[in-house]
């Protein structure tokens, strides 16, 4: 008997970038099943309630086949992994910044649940610089996003940010 190695990449996806779409990718080839779970975090200022960044990322990960399930939590992430039944937490990783809060986190993590790992994998050259907040902050105040999100990202942004009000003069 098989036993199926499932993952959980954890994240606000607020919106989902290239970035994300990477290391979903990547981590998806290391497991059975990848759980995407979409978190909230209100410290972040999300632009997407949790329900339309769960759609984008449904609707972003649609060719990627039935190993990807996106669900949404509001706990400890370990709790979440444990109920999920995960045996790997999936990370990205940017630059020296993110290894040092995902370190701590990790430790933290494994006090919490010894069982569960934490996988880290780095951001793709090309995409390191990416980050959602970015991306947002850009758009906000009229720059062009494309390089970062995918078309229907950009247009869902671009909708955001009408309907919001862009900053600056």
């Amino acid at each position: 008997m098989t036993i199926m190695r499932i993952g959980v990449y954890p994240g606000t996806f607020d919106p989902i970038t290239l970035g994300h779409m990477d290391i979903l990718r990547r981590g998806a080839k290391l497991v059975d099943k990848l759980v995407v779970g979409v978190t909230t975090n209100p410290s972040k200022n999300p632009m997407f309630s949790v329900e339309e960044r769960m759609a984008m990322v449904r609707r972003e990960t649609a060719d990627m086949g039935d190993a990807i399930h996106v669900v949404s939590f509001n706990s400890l992430l370990m709790d979440f992994a444990e109920r999920e039944g995960a045996s790997m937490i999936v990370r990205g990783l940017r630059a020296v910044a993110d290894f040092e809060y995902e370190y701590q986190m990790a430790g933290m993590n494994q006090q919490l649940n010894h069982r569960i790992e934490t996988v880290f994998l780095m951001a793709d050259v090309s995409l390191q610089p990416i980050a959602s907040r970015l991306v947002k902050e850009i758009a906000s105040y009229g720059g062009q996003i494309n390089r970062f999100v995918t078309d229907a990202v950009r247009i869902d942004v671009e909708k955001r940010v009408r309907e919001i009000g862009l900053k600056g003069d």
